[in-house]
């Protein structure tokens, strides 16, 4: 949001009950609105976003390893293949309750890295927490052969579809430059 140029105050939602099964895009798009909605409680004007991003192998949701041997595993079952990277948005305005909604996604080719190369990499710590179990934007970008689609996206927020989402509310970060 910064490099948009929008003024904004990040509220975490607390706990919404994400969901990780069924139908990935409903999943992430759910995910998003729930969390935006969430947010809208307490807030009198303006817009909320909502985001959720989510790592896709053969129709399975990966989910975020909480340990080194959830990150091996989700890591191994990616080495070599193409997975895909969905992140669910949601715009709610304060007040209307108009909601818009949308699911960008990126393919992401993994690199057959080595073993050792795994091993090296989830003993960094990078991985824990994250979808899928990399940061393309840390040290995760040399596991990474090819992104087909929106870089921002692998990161966790498309920034042009947001764009997009916001202009239907009237704010369009190009507005602002000279």
């Amino acid at each position: 949001m910064e490099q948009l140029g929008i003024t904004f105050e990040v509220i975490d939602p607390g706990d919404v009950g994400e969901t990780i099964s069924g139908d990935p895009e409903d999943a992430v798009r759910r995910n998003a609105l729930s969390k935006a909605l969430k947010v809208l409680e307490g807030v009198g004007e303006g817009l909320v976003v909502g985001a959720d991003t989510v790592v896709v192998l053969d129709e399975r949701i990966l989910g975020k390893p909480s340990c080194p041997s959830e990150a091996m595993d989700m890591l191994g079952a990616l080495r070599g293949s193409v997975h895909r990277v969905l992140t669910g948005l949601a715009v709610v305005e304060a007040g209307s309750g108009r909601v818009e909604t949308d699911v960008v996604e990126t393919r992401v080719q993994m690199l057959e890295f080595s073993d050792e190369d795994l091993e090296a990499y989830v003993a960094t710590g990078e991985p824990l927490g994250k979808a899928g179990g990399y940061a393309i934007q840390g040290l995760g970008a040399v596991l990474v052969e090819e992104v087909r689609g929106c870089f921002y996206n692998v990161v966790g927020l498309p920034l042009s579809r947001l764009n997009t989402l916001l202009k239907e509310f009237g704010v369009h970060a190009l507005d602002k430059c000279p």
